[in-house]
């Protein structure tokens, strides 16, 4: 690898080697040696994340830059069972950027914070010439109370149920629409939205959770091809079973995406002991935020480390971690 592409930040294959060829071979340490979406810290007690935004264009149907970096953060938190309390936000402001817009992105991120729970306690803004940045980043750090033990991608076992939220996709496709001027006549838009509230009832419900992630950028294909990797297991997906939007459908079958690598950015994956997944499903079927639940699929050994996707024609695939150019600045 001579130079960084765009590749190396899709959350798919590119992404992976970058991180574990240069990152974890220099900063190695067992907590970081996890791979969570959220560091375990202080004996387990806190949960501490951090995430970048560079997302165009900086308003979206279904949110905007602020509401994204507060839901990325909180979420990353949510998914190792903590409740988001205390984040720091940094800003890298293009130079003219027009004030009415940033009061706009930041009244955004306190409604989302209000959500959570949570608090901005430290920050930094550097303003840079113009076109030094494309208009705004955003970085977020958090640090959330762990009120539910064990979550982990690296102990999936034979058995345990995976359900998925909600239908996928939805951001991603979002984005690129916009982004590229395109219209469509549909009511598509960002599933971006905080989770912790979800999370909070399943916890208060005493579902057996084993992991869950939100599926960002790669989707819920890279999602997938994590936990196997990470817990040395097989995940086999039932393909008619995932929820995909007629919208989403079409925008897929139009440009030739794959719905599985898409960016998500409110819905998440869990993994369950299968004598919870009913009730799992019903619990997160009973919230808005996750109305579209269902069980996609099941921990097995039939070949370990890889996502076996069984197709509604009686066939089965390898469902591949994603490569390649994935939709950038979704995120």
């Amino acid at each position: 690898m001579k130079s960084i592409t765009l590749a190396h930040g899709n959350g798919g294959e590119e992404n992976g080697r970058l991180i574990e060829e240069l990152f974890y071979k220099h900063f190695h340490n067992p907590i970081l040696e996890q791979a969570e979406d959220a560091a375990l810290i202080e004996k387990g007690r806190l949960a501490f994340a951090t995430d970048s935004f560079t997302v165009t264009p900086l308003f979206f149907k279904g949110g905007d830059i602020g509401k994204l970096s507060i839901c990325g953060t909180c979420n990353d938190l949510a998914m190792m069972g903590a409740k988001p309390k205390y984040l720091t936000c940094a800003v890298i402001i293009e130079e003219g950027f027009e004030m009415p817009l940033l009061e706009k992105i930041v009244l955004s991120m306190r409604s989302e914070l209000e959500k959570n729970g949570a608090i901005i306690v430290s920050g930094d803004t550097k303003v840079v010439p113009k076109g030094s940045v494309d208009k705004l980043f955003i970085n977020t750090t958090g640090i959330g109370e762990i009120r539910y033990q064990g979550i982990s991608a690296n102990t999936l076992s034979p058995d345990d149920v995976i359900i998925i939220s909600n239908s996928i996709g939805k951001h991603g496709a979002t984005i690129f629409l916009e982004r590229e001027g395109m219209e469509f006549s549909t009511a598509l838009e960002s599933d971006c939205r905080s989770l912790w509230p979800v999370v909070e009832k399943l916890i208060e419900a005493n579902i057996r959770i084993k992991a869950m992630r939100d599926a960002t950028r790669g989707g819920i294909a890279a999602v997938l091809n994590e936990w196997a990797k990470q817990s040395d297991i097989c995940i086999e997906v039932e393909e008619e079973n995932v929820p995909v939007s007629p919208e989403v459908k079409g925008v897929c079958e139009l440009l030739g995406f794959e719905a599985f690598s898409l960016a998500n950015e409110g819905t998440f994956l869990i993994a369950v002991d299968p004598e919870d997944a009913l009730k799992t499903v019903e619990l997160l079927r009973s919230m808005e935020a996750s109305c579209m639940a269902k069980v996609i699929g099941k921990v097995t050994n039939r070949h370990p480390r890889k996502v076996l996707l069984k197709t509604p024609y009686g066939t089965t695939r390898f469902l591949e971690l994603p490569s390649g150019e994935l939709l950038p600045r979704i995120c």
